[in-house]
């Protein structure tokens, strides 16, 4: 099936090479006729267009919502996709120059998307809990009541006078703990105040018969001025809602919603390793961990103070009642996870860098849950195995993308291409700010966009540096950063905006110091990879003033691996093929700690071959001898996860991060052996010399093992167990023949 391009100019502003554009591309394209106002006066010809079922590539994201209206309204069946040209390319101080880049552009869009993977449902009934200081949350809860079923904890009363109609509940105390996500929260408060709000019936007795008057309209008790004299007790009477020695303060429910007014976020609290309470939030700790979390599950809102925003947000949650749905963002397959074995832990690098606290430890492997993920994707950027893995979209299906926009760019003349990875919402909004209206350029006509004519704008972007929109830039790894070098790229760069974790901009760094060491060893001179803080006014003058660092003479064509590491060694592969100076390039490089790939050293005067690290290993890096008594070692699948150091009872162990390039990786070496030890009934070998000789020495003296006991420890076990049963017989003749009468 052919994709068609339908590109359009919008108004002139924006001009296409016919030789870029109606050129063959690397993906089925047909490229029509350019439209000049395909929004306004040729809207007809999108409608023509749709009547077929070749998908639809519309140059432009500005008008996405109309054209799709117009699609849905037409009952088209044909797929339809869009790409900016106009702010990532034509406009700008380049736009002349940026043909290859529109043409790697349209080719990416052109891929044909990933398959639908699965869904993650959300069920939100409008139960709402509303958390603040008293006449805040009233007031609040008053405005979201017609709409929500709402509930008030009040943490700090402040007097305010509650409402003359029981219409929701009530509730005061300091909030504990918030687990859960949109439909199925779990809040936990301590009722901190003598005066029960959900059993108070608010008859008022007990403020008339306080002689300190330090009961208010609130209904709450003031501590500070309460002299204990107990009076309001007594009037409260049968009711009961008034008990200054109650035992169980603490209570929980279950929301769908929660709007928190107080002016630190349940997430973003400081609690300190050893304090009690947070210094800004009143959560009780009591031993747990901090709740930190730099992204909020979903259903739950956090306006802070300012009233404008509080109503934005309120708006978001009332639509928020109904069922939802969110792709399921990661797939995990526990085999080969090097979280632990055995009880003993590994790697937590996933659980780590994750921002919004969705994965944790389930023994000897990890439990993500999927209403909490957002799809960040730094778990499978850190995890050394491949274990967890991206799936929207896959890292295969990114890699295709990757190839063809870049064999479209080098095939119409462009060189030293930098990708910039970038989110699809706050990468894109800062691209566009790029090409906004600048005022009038200090050289008159020059500054202006493009060979067209147009308005006076920003600068915009290089003409090589070519945007790639990911659902979050932590999603991209080492893995896909060395194929896209592989592929023909100059460098990435990846666009970290300020809503980025910061834990997920010091992994994609880490990962990329990592790749230019690899390419540093092959001998491709240059900056390669880089995060550029998008937070920055002037994050674009990093792209200017980037020079082309060196990259390979002929791409790689090769499809990228579901499975990451054997994506990284195509990478490597083809880099070591093509590299200028491979008849100098080194054969292994030393990486930092924490890399993923290395070897394993042991100390042979201290190994006894337990062999307790090839049962700890996940990857199956380290193996026995089979028959022999050997400890075998592949590089190739060490992921460094540590397991065998802390399994080795000897201490015998430890890691060496570092690559190799050459076949040393793939081949088994010994990295300890020993003469074995033969069964003295059998012949059979069982254990090493060594192993069994120590036995007999530290044993010897032993009283359990005199006589043709000890012996028994040099047969096998089938052996030992014969021995023993035929001592037994042998035994059990004697004491026959003993009380045999004589």
């Amino acid at each position: 099936m052919t994709t068609k391009l339908l590109a359009c100019t919008c108004n002139g502003t924006v001009a296409f090479d016919g030789a870029h554009l109606g050129a063959p591309f690397p993906v089925p394209l047909r490229a029509l006729a350019p439209a000049r106002q395909l929004c306004r006066r040729e809207v007809s010809r999108f409608l023509a267009e749709l009547d077929d079922t070749d998908d639809l590539v519309v140059t432009c994201t500005q008008e996405a919502a109309l054209f799709g209206e117009l699609a849905a309204a037409h009952r088209a069946v044909a797929p339809l996709r869009f790409v900016d040209l106009r702010e990532q390319a034509g406009w700008g101080e380049e736009g002349a120059q940026a043909g290859p880049k529109m043409a790697a552009l349209v080719a990416m869009a052109a891929v044909a998307p990933d398959e639908p993977v699965p869904a993650v449902q959300y069920r939100s009934g409008g139960r709402v809990l509303v958390v603040g200081e008293g006449a805040d949350a009233l007031a609040w809860a008053g405005r979201l009541a017609p709409q929500l079923s709402v509930t008030v904890l009040m943490t700090r009363s402040g007097g305010a006078a509650l409402p003359l109609t029981r219409d929701w509940p009530v509730l005061s105390g300091t909030l504990l703990s918030l687990t859960g996500w949109l439909g199925a929260f779990e809040a936990r408060w301590r009722q901190s105040n003598p005066i029960d709000l959900e059993a108070c019936v608010r008859c008022g007795a007990c403020i008339e018969a306080c002689p300190e008057s330090a009961i208010g309209a609130d209904f709450q008790v003031d501590r500070l001025r309460c002299r204990s004299h107990r009076a309001c007790v007594t009037a409260c009477g049968e009711v009961g809602a008034i008990d200054f020695s109650r035992a169980e303060r603490e209570r929980g429910d279950r929301f769908d919603l929660v709007f928190d007014l107080r002016e630190h976020s349940m997430f973003d609290c400081t609690l300190r390793p050893l304090g009690d309470t947070c210094e800004r939030c009143a959560v009780a700790r009591r031993g747990q961990a901090s709740l930190d979390s730099h992204q909020p599950p979903q259903g739950y809102f956090h306006p802070g103070r300012d009233e404008s925003e509080r109503a934005r947000q309120a708006l978001r949650m009332v639509a928020m009642v109904g069922e939802f749905e969110k792709p399921k963002f990661f797939d995990y397959r526990e085999k080969t996870c090097a979280h632990g074995r055995n009880h003993v832990e590994g790697c937590t690098a996933c659980i780590d860098v994750c921002s919004t606290k969705a994965i944790e430890s389930a023994g000897d492997v990890i439990k993500v849950e999927p209403h909490l993920c957002m799809g960040c994707g730094g778990c499978t950027t850190v995890c050394p195995s491949g274990a967890i893995r991206y799936a929207w979209p896959t890292p295969v299906k990114l890699g295709e993308r990757l190839r063809h926009g870049l064999a479209a760019y080098r095939d119409r003349g462009g060189r030293d291409a930098c990708l910039l990875v970038h989110d699809g919402e706050e990468g894109a909004r800062l691209i566009r700010s790029l090409t906004g209206p600048a005022g009038a350029p200090p050289g008159g006509a020059s500054a202006r966009s493009g060979p067209a004519r147009g308005p006076v704008r920003g600068r915009g972007l290089p003409a090589r540096v070519v945007p790639v929109a990911v659902h979050h830039v932590g999603s991209f790894g080492l893995d896909l950063a060395l194929a896209a070098i592989a592929f023909g790229a100059s460098q990435v760069a990846v666009l970290a905006g300020a809503g980025i974790a910061p834990q997920y901009r010091e992994a994609t760094g880490a990962q990329f110091a990592i790749g230019e060491t690899l390419l540093g060893a092959l001998g491709y001179a240059g900056r390669h990879f880089m995060v550029i803080d998008g937070a920055r006014p002037d994050w674009a003058d990093a792209l200017w003033k980037l020079g082309a660092a060196e990259s390979v003479d002929e791409a790689a064509r090769f499809a990228l691996s579901g499975e990451k590491r054997r994506s990284i060694e195509l990478a490597l592969d083809h880099l070591l093929m093509r590299s200028r100076v491979r008849a100098a390039a080194a054969t292994e490089v030393a990486l930092p700690e924490g890399a993923p790939f290395g070897a394993v050293q042991v100390n042979r005067d201290a190994c006894t071959l337990c062999l307790a690290c090839v049962g700890a290993c996940p990857e199956s890096a380290l193996l026995d001898g089979a028959d022999a008594p050997q400890l075998r070692f592949i590089e190739r699948n060490c992921v460094q996860c540590g397991l065998c150091v802390k399994t080795c009872p000897e201490q015998a162990i430890s890691l060496q991060p570092r690559y190799l390039f050459d076949e040393r990786t793939r081949a088994p070496v010994v990295l300890n052996e020993a003469e074995p030890f033969e069964c003295i009934a059998c012949g059979k070998p069982f254990a090493t010399r060594r192993m069994i000789e120590g036995m007999l020495v530290r044993l010897s003296g032993h009283s359990m093992f005199g006589g043709d006991a000890l012996q028994r420890l040099r047969m096998c076990a089938d052996c030992r167990v014969v021995g023993m049963l035929a001592d037994r017989a042998v035994s059990d003749l004697a004491d026959a023949a003993a009380r045999r009468p004589a």
